[in-house]
This record gives structure tokens, C-alpha cells and sequence, in this order.
């Protein structure tokens, strides 16, 4: 009977997700046709980039995905459309241009910044999320990384203390 129980919250979880995600998601639309918003993909919450150009083309590509290994259900829809947000901003802005993983108060973190070498507590860096699991910072934003922005491998936590992930997908065109 205990296995039963188990199936049922993992079966649960996701659709809570998605649902939550239907109700309370947030898009920004940038009249650049830079449009970042938080979507649900495969019942995960997710920030995606949407490029369009002026004959009506898209193309759409993930940023992050707010796993379930790290984040609660409403913790990943709040931090999901929290980031798209500020990530809209920056887009819009040109203000931030990478990524970066830190430790800020103990904690796994993510967050925009300016450039490489800054960390999420340095001037010029706006820290988009943190989580209390415990996981390296490479680890988690390499995990939530989308395909179009993240390297073949994840780097060494041992030799490197934070990456830079450039805000552009592999495929932009400016």
C-alpha cells in the first residue's frame, strides 16, 4: 500500500504543476520580438526565449527548467515566472549578459550579471533564485540549463567555483 501512495504524489505533482502553470503564467511581449516567458514542458516549469523577426518567424528555445529534484511545486512556478520576468527585462534591456552559479547565505544560487568574473553578490549581478537543496551551484545550473545554452559537460565543482552561461542561445542572431 505504501508504494500506491508514493505513485499517486508522483503522479500528482506534475499536474498540480502544469495547472498551476496555465493559471498563473506570466509572458512579457518586448516589442524587439524578444518575448521570455515561463511555460510548463513536460509538466516542468520552465523559462523559455522566444526570437521573432519581422516576416512573422519564431523560434523558441528553453533557458531553465525548475526541476522537481530541486524545487517544490509552488516554489518552481513562483521562482519560474520570477526569473522570466527579470530575464525579460535584461533581453530588453541588453543589461545583463551571462548566468552565473553562487553561494549566497549558504545556498545554491543563480543569477544574472554583467559580465564574467562577477559573482551574485557583486554590483552589476541581480540573483534570480536560490534553493535550500543541497546541491553545488555548477551542478544546479547546469542541470536546469536548456540544451541551446549549456556546454557538452558539466565542469568540475572541484576546479571551477561558479560558471558563466552567456545569455544568447547557440543560435541567436545578434
Amino acid at each position: 500500500m505504501a508504494n500506491l501512495g508514493f505513485l499517486a504524489t508522483s503522479v500528482s505533482v506534475p499536474l498540480i504543476t502544469l495547472t498551476g502553470l496555465g493559471v498563473f503564467s506570466q509572458a512579457a511581449q518586448a516589442t524587439s520580438g524578444v518575448k521570455v516567458s515561463c511555460e510548463p514542458q513536460n509538466a516542468v516549469p520552465t523559462v523559455t526565449v522566444t526570437l521573432s523577426n519581422h516576416r512573422g518567424t519564431s523560434q523558441v528555445t528553453p533557458i531553465l527548467s525548475f526541476l522537481p529534484e530541486y524545487f517544490d511545486a509552488d516554489e518552481a512556478i513562483a521562482n519560474c515566472q520570477n526569473t522570466a520576468r527579470k530575464l525579460h527585462v535584461f533581453y530588453n534591456s541588453e543589461q545583463m549578459n551571462y548566468l552565473a552559479s553562487d553561494t549566497i547565505e549558504g545556498k545554491p544560487a543563480i543569477c544574472a550579471v554583467e559580465r564574467r568574473g562577477l559573482g551574485c553578490g557583486s554590483y552589476g549581478s541581480e540573483i534570480l533564485f536560490s534553493t535550500a537543496k543541497s546541491v553545488s551551484p555548477t551542478e544546479l545550473l547546469y542541470n536546469m540549463l536548456g540544451k541551446n545554452f549549456k556546454g557538452s559537460e558539466i565542469p568540475s565543482s572541484r576546479t571551477v567555483s561558479r560558471i558563466y552561461t552567456d545569455l544568447r542561445p547557440l543560435w541567436w542572431p545578434f
